[in-house]
Formats: structure tokens, sequence, C-alpha cells
């Protein structure tokens, strides 16, 4: 329940805070993404814990969900809702679920391509430095850029499968079975009982998986670097994750960077590309990035082709002077 979350959201902080240490000590030589940098290089930090939204895959096409304009809840009148998030919104959903299904068809997993940022991360589990990537993001981008299930803990949930709605029945279904039914402009319905069938990702008025929780409480003790990116922080329980006691560096996001009693947390404001490709440049990890984007599918975002295409060049003019 609701309740049962806020006494163990209350009870891990008080547990990170003793663990951690909110003894004021620096860690880093300096509150930038250098002396990030630094510190990941030093052997000191270890375990590296990944928070991200949808701000990591607006390059590869898929809107985030606030912003003016541009964003997922600024552009649904077609389907004529009463507000916005009701297309997320659990009771809606089981009166109405067209508008749910026919957006689902339009942002379906397997349409879009990995980010730079997701192949940063995937280049932290690759240096044994990534601890867990906890997301809020179904796009199912991290595992397409080559995470394992063990990596993630995909805290909105998934589509790789999904469930009959009704308590009775709870039939589970495969990736296939639900997109198969998607693109045939079919509202899934249970074989069994013939009630509906959802993706097994989290609407407003569900509770997050149980692994969250379980895996919340193993992991940040852990942690020696958290990295957040892509997210605006404003959707609980997963904010909480960032409560001040946690920070270290934010790429967008608030923490305390800037008063007088700053000691830990570092801001770098630019899109979560640019600063994945920065922070990797700084760990000369730049060919790293280039390798991983030369091999695997990528975002078609023209950022991310002409950083390619930059990297590519660098990397003739290297063998050249060989």
């Amino acid at each position: 329940t609701l309740y049962w979350h806020a006494i163990q959201l209350d009870f891990l902080r008080n547990l990170f805070s003793k663990t951690l240490g909110i003894s004021g000590e620096k860690v880093l030589d300096e509150l930038t993404l250098e002396g990030v940098a630094s510190y990941i290089q030093s052997g000191k930090c270890k375990n590296i814990i990944c928070m991200v939204g949808a701000g990591i895959s607006t390059s590869a096409g898929i809107p985030d969900f606030r912003s003016p304009d541009t964003g997922l809840y600024a552009n649904l009148q077609k389907y004529n809702l009463p507000y916005p998030e009701a297309i997320f919104q659990i009771d809606y959903f089981k009166k109405h679920p067209e508008p749910f299904f026919a957006l689902a068809r339009e942002l379906y997993p397997g349409q879009f391509k990995p980010t730079v940022c997701h192949y940063f991360i995937k280049l932290l589990k690759d240096k044994g430095l990534l601890k867990r990537c906890y997301s809020q993001n179904i796009d199912t981008l991290e595992r397409v850029a080559g995470l394992e299930g063990e990596d993630l803990i995909e805290a909105h949930g998934t589509f790789y499968t999904s469930h009959c709605v009704s308590f009775m029945c709870r039939k589970e279904y495969d990736l296939d079975w639900m997109k198969e039914k998607i693109f045939s402009d079919d509202i899934p319905k249970c074989d069994k009982c013939s009630n509906l069938v959802k993706p097994d990702i989290v609407f407003f008025g569900e509770n997050l998986p149980k692994r969250f929780f379980t895996s919340m409480a193993m992991d940040f003790p852990r942690c020696d670097l958290l990295i957040i990116m892509g997210t605006s922080l404003q959707v609980q329980p997963f904010a909480a994750l960032a409560d001040p006691i946690l920070g270290i560096i934010s790429i967008g996001g608030g923490m305390d960077f800037d008063s007088a009693k700053a000691y830990r947390d570092v801001a770098h404001i630019s899109t979560c590309d640019d600063g994945c490709l920065e922070l990797a440049e700084l760990l000369g990890w730049k060919v790293n990035i280039l390798y991983m984007l030369s091999k695997y599918p990528y975002s078609m975002d023209p950022f991310v082709i002409r950083v390619r295409q930059r990297l590519l060049t660098s990397m003739k003019v290297l063998e050249t002077l060989k």
C-alpha cells in the first residue's frame, strides 16, 4: 500500500543517511564534471547508480511528458481526454482503453533506437561500475542498448509482458501477443475471461513493482555515485530516491549545487547526450562510445549522427597516423 511505501521511504532515508554519512566530508576534488571524472578514475568509485527519465530518450524521437509544446501531455488533444494524465490513469483506462492503445501504437518499443546516453550507461556496465540503472521509462531502450534485467529497475514497468486486469484471472501474455493486438487495431482482451489485457507498465493509481523497493534497500547504501539524467523528479515515489541525502551528480535535477554548504552535488546543464559525451571524453572513453555507435543500433537524431561522423573521422585520422 501507499502507507507502507511511505514508511519504507522514511526508514530508507534514515538508513542511507547513516550509511552514506552526512558529515560534509568532500568526496570530489571540485564540484564540476571534471571533479566527477577524477573521482570515477580514482578507484574509489566502484558502485554507480543511474536514475533516468524520459529526457534520455527525446533525441531518439520519443517525446518527454512535461515539456511545454513538445511534451507528450501537451499533444494529446486528439484523444479527447478529460485531462492529459488520464491516458495513464488506471480507472480511466479500464473504462476507456482506446486512447492508451492508440498512443501505444505510435510509441511502441522497437520503433526507436538508443541514444548516446543509453550507450554511456551500458559503458558503465562494461567497465564494471554500474550497480543498477533505475529507469522511469517504458521504451525499453536501455535493454536495446545492452542492459539486462539484472542491471535494470524498470520502476514504471515494461512492455515485455502484459496481464489480464482481472484479479481473478491475471493471465500473462508476451510482447509478441500484445504487439499483434495493438497493430491490428484490436483492444487486447483476455483469451480466458475476455477482460482487458494491459502491458505491465505502471499507471497512476497502481503500485510500483516490489523489486523497486527491495532493490532500493540493497543498492543505495552501497552507492558511491548517483547520476540523475533526463527526469524532472516530479513523480513519487521514484523522485524520493533523489532525496538530498543521496546526491552527487545530476545532469538536470535539483539538489544542493550552489549554497555555502554545497560539498558534493554537481549540476551539469546540457542535453543528456552532450553531458554523457563530455563525461566520456574526460574519462578517456570517447573511443568506446564510437565503437558502440558504429556497432549497435543508434538514434537517427541529427546530434547523434554528427557525433558519430565526427568520431569516425577522428578514428580515420588516428589510423592514418599509425
